[in-house]
């Protein structure tokens, strides 16, 4: 696969700690928790699938039921291929690392992406590179998410398992590490643990 194959979209919203992007395709939204980056190389920015819309393109019209006859809501877009052109999908971003030089950092960037930029869904090797850290789960913990910060560290933990030989063994590593984070509140470290053993 080539880099053009992991391109979802472009930055349309930007800041310091999250940015949004425009989907390509409708319903084209990386799973929450994804690992994404964006911008060049040597000041690529990287973040996590925070939260997922659907909207219409004109905000003062809402779209307006068209399945009644219908047995498979996929019919209705064959049926109406214009309403592909009528809606987007966009995905927030939480920040969670940028590259200094040809070191990956995770910590807020010293500045944001640029508008346009292309948004690309890490392979899996990049994510695992990146997950071999885990100072960006307490940049999650600290910032106000779309989704609730707990499902999203639970999603982008089981992901990251999930693109190892040994998945089990980042799990532990990754519930010690919250088990740091949370000291203070055993009962939201023992609720997000459960999330995370029953990864499978």
């Amino acid at each position: 696969m080539t880099e053009l194959d992991f391109r979802v979209g472009e930055v349309i919203e930007t800041s310091t700690s999250r940015f949004v992007a425009h989907c390509y395709d409708l319903h084209g939204a990386p799973a929450l928790g994804s690992l994404v980056r964006t911008g060049a190389p040597d000041r690529a920015v990287f973040g996590l699938v925070a939260g997922v819309s659907t909207t219409g393109i004109d905000p003062g019209r809402r779209p307006v039921a068209r399945g009644r006859q219908e047995t498979d809501p996929a019919e209705i877009f064959k049926k109406n291929p214009q309403l592909t052109r009528l809606f987007r999908t966009e995905f927030e971003a939480i920040i969670v690392g940028h590259a200094d030089g040809g070191t990956i950092r995770q910590a807020l960037p010293p500045t944001p992406p640029r508008v346009h930029d292309f948004v690309y869904l890490c392979r899996p090797d990049e994510a695992v590179r990146f997950t071999e850290r885990l100072d960006f789960l307490a940049l999650v913990l600290e910032q106000p998410a779309p989704a609730p910060a707990d499902e999203l560290i639970a999603a982008a933990v089981r992901q990251a398992a999930g693109h190892r030989p040994h998945p089990d063994e980042f799990l532990v590593r990754a519930g010690r590490e919250l088990a740091r984070l949370l000291a203070l509140d055993p009962v939201r470290l023992q609720l997000l643990l459960r999330r995370l053993k029953h990864a499978d």
